[in-house]
């Protein structure tokens, strides 16, 4: 397996054009404010702008067309180096590169491209729109990229699944010495506890029922406890599973401080049985039993706010988490696997459903992403040391109309009924904002109030 690499991201629609990037850079390379000596350029494109600047390709034509090696790309930091003692201003680098990455410098009398600021770019500093982000995923690749993944290829889930991937990434980090119980619902109905006498699993997985989930695995790890083994107890389970039926198994190992993760991944619904609504099911969405038509408008409840439950539970730590957001994923599932082993841990991650949901299945991390950029999701975390705290700032949030067009379930939706999801969003991130403001547990500050 190759290396990945950190990169600088570009979101054209957040660009102002007050190009602060270039001044900076202008600064930091040549000690100069004039922006024509800056290693990134922002370019008028139309109605907004675009980015010139070098990528740091992974196969890059400027270092293949560069007759005198002076262009190499750095096998540690991914950057494209320039030896200014081997170059000879043919500048065929200039000609090669697709992005403008790479250009003359009259002023310099040679040819300049983007260091990356040896890991800390001046540009990403100066930008305040979050126009330019500095992306430091590569490092998750790197990580885990050569651990072994604990699920067998060709699982039955749907094309485009997200809920595959969180189950992949999840066990991968975890390791093989773990056991996990997985309820009634997509995870196992894909396959994941075997068909036909064959498991869809390398590491112990068991089938409980959608009430006891929870109880089922504290037994089983007090079981390897008492034995002597150190195995982590994992429940991948739907918000059906968790939310509704199996809520009194779940509150009572929260109660206990069972030393367990419990991972709910939330499609809003029992999706795998007919995509039926569950406490998880937002306001308005249609499902099966929601339906819209002449006398319904889909459903007519809100959806059960369900991590701030489990930090009521006072547990060792809770979490919201997103695979549009993998850095963050991976932080907090780290953060939830040492919590996990001295007490009880859960992870709420959202998970977007292409056949419940009704979209494109090449649209399922870009649903997810537009989720939290409109705070439909939050994202946040807390343990009772530290309280609550947001992970992603929720400012300049887009209108919710991104969210909801996207999503056939939501296409019926009348202009009251929009209006009533924004109220609901804005009373649930002041809530959030609230507890986060406290800087302590919200249980306590609900006792002190």
């Amino acid at each position: 397996m190759g290396a990945a690499y950190e990169t600088i991201h570009f979101k054209a629609e957040a660009c102002d054009g007050c190009l602060d990037c270039m001044t900076v850079c202008a600064q930091a390379k040549a000690q100069s404010d004039d922006q024509t000596q800056s290693r990134i350029q922002i370019v008028p494109c139309g109605d907004g702008f675009e980015l010139a600047i070098c990528r740091q390709c992974g196969d890059p034509e400027c270092v293949l067309n560069c007759p005198a090696a002076a262009l190499s790309k750095n096998a540690g930091s991914g950057v494209i180096d320039w030896d200014g003692s081997k170059c000879v201003n043919c500048l065929l680098c200039t000609v090669a590169c697709a992005y403008g990455g790479i250009a003359y410098d009259a002023q310099a009398g040679h040819v300049i491209k983007c260091d990356m600021c040896e890991g800390a770019p001046a540009c990403v500093k100066a930008c305040t729109t979050g126009a330019l982000k500095h992306l430091k995923t590569a490092r998750i690749y790197n990580e885990v990229g050569n651990l072994e993944d604990l699920f067998v290829p060709g699982l039955t889930g749907c094309q485009g699944c997200n809920s595959e991937l969180i189950m992949r990434h999840t066990l991968r980090r975890i390791g093989p010495d773990v056991v996990v119980a997985t309820p009634p619902g997509c995870i196992p109905g894909m396959g994941a506890v075997g068909y036909n006498g064959l498991t869809g699993t390398k590491v112990p997985m068991f089938h409980p029922l959608l009430t006891n989930t929870a109880s089922m695995l504290a037994g089983v790890r007090r079981h390897y406890k008492r034995s002597g083994r150190d195995v982590m107890a994992v429940a991948l389970a739907g918000d059906g599973g968790t939310a509704d039926v199996g809520f009194q198994s779940l509150s009572g190992a929260a109660e206990r401080g069972e030393e367990m993760l419990y991972i709910c991944v939330d499609n809003e619904g029992y999706m795998n049985t007919g995509m039926q609504r569950s406490g998880c099911t937002p306001y308005g969405a249609w499902t099966s039993t929601t339906p819209v038509g002449e006398r319904a408008q889909g459903k007519t409840q809100d959806a059960k706010n369900l991590p701030l439950l489990m930090v009521m539970h006072n547990c060792e730590y809770v979490a919201t988490a997103s695979t549009a957001f993998m850095e963050d994923l991976y932080d907090k599932l780290d953060r939830a696997i040492q919590a996990a082993k001295t007490g009880f841990a859960y992870l709420h991650i959202y998970s977007p459903c292409t056949t419940g949901w009704r979209f494109p299945s090449d649209q399922n991390i870009e649903v997810a992403r537009k989720a939290v950029e409109t705070n439909f999701v939050l994202l946040w975390e807390f343990n009772p040391r530290d309280g609550l705290h947001l992970t992603r700032p929720v400012e300049d949030a887009l209108p919710i109309d991104a969210y909801l067009e996207v999503l056939g379930k939501y296409r019926h939706l009348a202009p009251d009924q929009v209006a009533h999801i924004e109220r609901t969003l804005a009373n649930n991130l002041a809530r959030v904002q609230g507890f986060a403001a406290a800087k302590g547990p919200p249980s306590a500050t609900t006792a002190r109030a």
